[in-house]
């Protein structure tokens, strides 16, 4: 079967949802979601915790109830949604194949926004030694399965690495009755949000340990305790330094990868510090009608930055359709000096709007100046009381301010 549609957005989560509702209000109508899952909302509905909503809406919603508002909006406006449709691949001409439960379908689109999210990396990415017993899970899985499914998976944990997922699990493990004996970082700094190591950790007298990792899973079919050993410069376990924990369950939270499959498959140039694509600030790729947001493109911390880059496509992806995006030369963003990456790493010379810079530093600094430098000038700068890897940075570039080549750089104060 094929299908025609102007814009056609894989994935029904929080930046597909935001991406369609912008794409219809800028006026293009005929606008088409798939999304795998028989439901909206995507990784939303298992994340029943609130603090979502406060930056966007005002407002302090849990996963569910923020995934709502948007879904209303989607369903208001009559925007066509594919349910249980997966996509598996994207040809740089915008044709889309998909596999529904009716069969293949080949959506032909003017335009396409890629917001498939991103995916936990797996205990298969560590190479932990020991044995392979039941009761090692990602920390999203386990989120689901309590959340979404009502399991209990264990008594006794330990949480390997202190993403947000990891850190807000040790909390809903710990209200479920579980005693949550440890949370292991390898780095000497937490990977979570500031109020999630507090709210979820501190507030509960869980141990975090830093420079830390677990070195051997014991047990033969359920998991019966781990070794956790501090690590040296190379972030390699210091052999005789090991203790054990008893417990009967592991929970990995050790970082997000992009689910760039698809963004691969069809031929557009990844970042490697983002492991998502590279963008302009419209939030489209090198290949020309294909846009990109959400956590398939950087992964996010804060779902209301997610609304803001997907309605940036949808509008982007809108323009494109009206033959109105703007095709001006376009000039590179570095980053350097204490910066990991700046996205978009390509902005419109001369831009005639506003363009945020979304950006994460290397390491936590204390009190910093983030400036993005252009001919020698500093046209954008914010003083931050402290930064840390964990959470994202914005920087706000003025319109017309874009000359040249954009150096974004980190200054202690």
């Amino acid at each position: 079967m094929r299908v025609k549609h102007d814009i056609v957005i894989i994935g029904g989560g929080p930046a597909g949802m935001a991406a369609a509702v912008s794409a219809y209000d800028a006026g293009v109508r005929d606008v088409g979601i798939f999304d795998r899952e028989e439901s909206l909302g995507g990784i939303l509905k298992q994340c029943i915790h609130n603090g979502f909503g406060l930056h966007k809406l005002g407002e302090e919603l849990t996963g569910p109830e923020y995934a709502a508002v948007y879904e209303k909006k989607v369903k208001e406006r009559g925007i066509k949604v594919y349910y249980n449709t997966m996509a598996v691949s994207v040809t740089p001409e915008r044709v889309v194949t998909a596999q529904s439960e009716e069969g293949m379908i080949v959506f032909e689109a003017g335009a396409v926004v890629l917001a498939m999210g991103c995916r936990e990396r797996s205990r298969g990415a560590l190479n932990i030694p020991g044995t392979r017993p039941a009761g090692v899970y990602s920390a999203g899985t386990a989120q689901k399965l309590m959340n979404t499914e009502g399991f209990s998976v264990g008594k006794k944990v330990v949480i390997l690495g202190s993403g947000d997922i990891g850190l807000i699990m040790a909390r809903r493990m710990t209200l479920e009755g579980a005693k949550v004996e440890a949370v292991c970082e390898i780095m000497p700094y937490s990977g979570g949000l500031k109020r999630n190591i507090v709210q979820c950790l501190d507030d509960f007298g869980i141990p975090l340990y830093l420079s830390t990792t677990v070195s051997e899973i014991h047990g033969d079919n359920r998991v019966t305790g781990v070794t956790i050993a501090p690590v040296d410069e190379n972030r390699n376990p210091i052999e005789g330094k090991g203790r054990y924990i008893e417990c009967d369950t592991l929970l990995l939270s050790v970082g997000l990868i992009p689910e760039h499959e698809l963004t691969r498959g069809a031929l557009i140039g990844i970042d490697p510090m983002t492991n998502g694509a590279v963008v302009d600030s419209m939030r489209q790729t090198d290949i020309k009608g294909i846009f990109s947001c959400g956590n398939v493109l950087q992964v996010h911390d804060l779902v209301d930055y997610v609304s803001d880059e997907a309605e940036l496509a949808g509008l982007g992806a809108a323009k494109f359709i009206k033959g109105v995006l703007s095709e001006n030369g376009k000039v590179a963003v570095r980053a350097e000096n204490g910066v990991r990456y700046a996205l978009p790493q390509v902005i419109e010379k001369d831009n005639t709007e506003d363009v945020s810079l979304y950006l994460r530093v290397t390491k936590p600094f204390g009190r910093v100046k983030i400036k993005a430098e252009c001919g020698g000038k500093v046209i954008a700068s914010a003083v931050k009381i402290k930064a840390s890897p964990g959470e994202m940075e914005k920087l706000k570039l003025n319109k017309g301010t874009v000359t040249g080549e954009v150096t974004v750089s980190l200054e202690e104060l």
